[in-house]
């Protein structure tokens, strides 16, 4: 007879013959059983003797799964207290997809209350037998409610899934939109249903029709195949890791982060065209490139015992949470000024915890930046804070202005540091009317370039050199550019 505590049995996937002997005895020896559902296939084949209680009636009376899993937990410790203690039963195997499991045992550990846990078999065995699938060595085995409620799948596409508690519909519809974020809409993967039973079925179908199966249920699974190689972080790491180890690439074995500063810095500037001139097809292809680079840098720190990948994965994730507490920690902001005054006493704050010199609001613009891109930083640190007019018409005054002093410039000196204001003071109107300066010059020297192109084959066509044409003529080839070139705008 079971005495004070409580003993968790694991009751299988399906029917009692997926039942351990240690199981089935025990189920003999006990008088009741307290079932995590009764919407289990071996619930029918239980021992006649047994009375059986079950939780599922706290999902029609909690608002949240949470709240569902709290009362189970709190009632059964509190069956645990009693003389004749608790039996609870559990569908698979109780560590396996359990939450409540491994909170009644945390709870009742150090007390006086004994935990026992009969083993059972997980689903994982019968989604085995019936696809025939090796789970090595790779295959990566989640939760369906929890992937659902994510924006992005949290296992690389490289890698078989198994996926369970699918849910309902509503469930299921959330999950496929969560993995069409790294899979193909017609990706072909399979819904298993009621694995070990006499209505066991297994569909193929496309990744958007998982949530239109009719057959969905408490013991449905989804399996997704792997897609093909390098599709995943992990693959890019792997190769990189690859050509810088012995027997590797001669050209990436010798590379350094000095060396590589000049292809970091090109490759920045081949995204930032593919973003000009809108070729999605080529942003793809430079942002692969762009992240090449910075897999290279981690490797090479990895190699040198400086930091990993992990190192740069986990400080950026944890700054941006850190940096969005209205996001990540409930902060109520009412503007984005009042995200970006947020973000500065966030940086100030942490420089203070790691016992940083105090830094000045414009210390952290890059000297390296391209001049116009940090004149606009600098004028948007400094506006964050108030330095800044409060209408426009100062700050075309100030152009006027500046241009007057670049007129009256004698020296060479004088003419540079006038011309410097000029160009500052433009900037800052830019600033004003929302328009990125260093995007705005690069618009201007491609439209430059199209139309000075289109006057060198024009004097092509006439067989003369550039030479050849006067200004006028040349002038008037411009002017013909601007109007023919209708895919430019002045």
């Amino acid at each position: 007879m079971q005495k004070k505590g409580i003993v968790i049995v694991g009751l299988g996937p399906a029917g009692a013959n997926y039942l351990t002997r240690e199981a089935w005895e025990h189920l003999l020896e006990t008088e009741e059983i307290y079932l995590r559902t009764a919407f289990h296939p071996v619930c029918s084949e239980l021992p006649e003797h047994l009375a059986r209680y079950s939780f599922d009636h706290l999902y029609e009376n909690q608002q949240t799964l949470e709240d569902v899993l709290k009362a189970i937990v709190s009632e059964l410790v509190g069956l645990a207290r009693r003389p004749q203690g608790v039996t609870y039963g559990v569908p698979g195997s109780p560590f396996i997809g359990e939450e409540t499991v491994s909170q009644v045992v945390e709870i009742l550990s150090g007390t006086d209350i004994p935990v026992r846990v009969i083993d059972g078999l997980g689903y994982l065995e019968p989604v085995c037998t019936a696809l025939g699938l090796d789970l090595l060595p790779q295959t990566a085995i989640l939760d369906g409610l929890y992937v659902g409620g994510l924006l992005v799948p949290p296992f690389p596409p490289s890698t078989p899934a198994i996926i369970s508690q699918l849910g309902g519909q509503f469930e299921a519809s959330e999950l496929k939109l969560t993995l069409m974020h790294n899979y193909p809409d017609e990706f072909e993967v399979k819904l298993l249903h009621n694995l070990g039973t006499p209505e066991e079925i297994i569909e193929t179908l496309p990744l958007y029709a998982i949530d239109q199966s009719v057959h969905l249920g408490m013991m449905s699974l989804l399996y997704l195949p792997a897609r093909e190689e390098g599709t995943a972080f992990e693959d890019l790491q792997e190769v990189i890791a690859r050509l810088r180890a012995p027997g590797g690439c001669p050209w990436d074995r010798e590379q350094t982060h000095l060396s590589l500063r000049q292809h970091l810095l090109e490759e920045a500037y081949e995204t930032l065209e593919a973003l000009d001139d809108e070729d999605m097809e080529g942003l793809r292809e430079e942002l692969g490139d762009l992240l090449l680079q910075i897999v290279l840098h981690a490797q090479i720190a990895t190699e040198e015992g400086d930091f990993n990948m992990t190192d740069v994965l986990s400080g950026i994730n944890n700054k941006l949470k850190r940096r969005h507490p209205h996001v990540f920690a409930g902060l109520d902001v009412d503007s984005v000024d009042t995200v970006l005054h947020n973000w500065e006493k966030i940086k100030a704050s942490e420089r203070k915890d790691h016992q940083e010199r105090p830094q000045g609001l414009l210390d952290s613009i890059p000297e390296i930046a391209p001049a116009l891109s940090q004149s606009e930083q600098i004028q948007r640190k400094a506006a964050r804070v108030g330095f800044d007019w409060e209408t426009i018409e100062p700050v075309i005054d100030k152009i006027h202005e500046e241009l007057a002093e670049l007129k009256a410039a004698e020296s060479p000196e004088e003419r540079e540091k006038e011309g410097g204001d000029v160009l500052f003071a433009m900037v800052n109107l830019l600033r004003w009317l929302e328009v990125d300066p260093e995007t705005a010059l690069r618009g201007t020297n491609t439209r430059f370039k199209n139309r000075f192109a289109y006057i060198e084959e024009s004097a092509r066509e006439q067989s003369k050199s550039l030479n050849e044409l006067s200004f006028e003529e040349m002038d008037a080839l411009w002017e013909e550019a601007k109007h023919k070139l209708s895919d430019m705008i002045d």
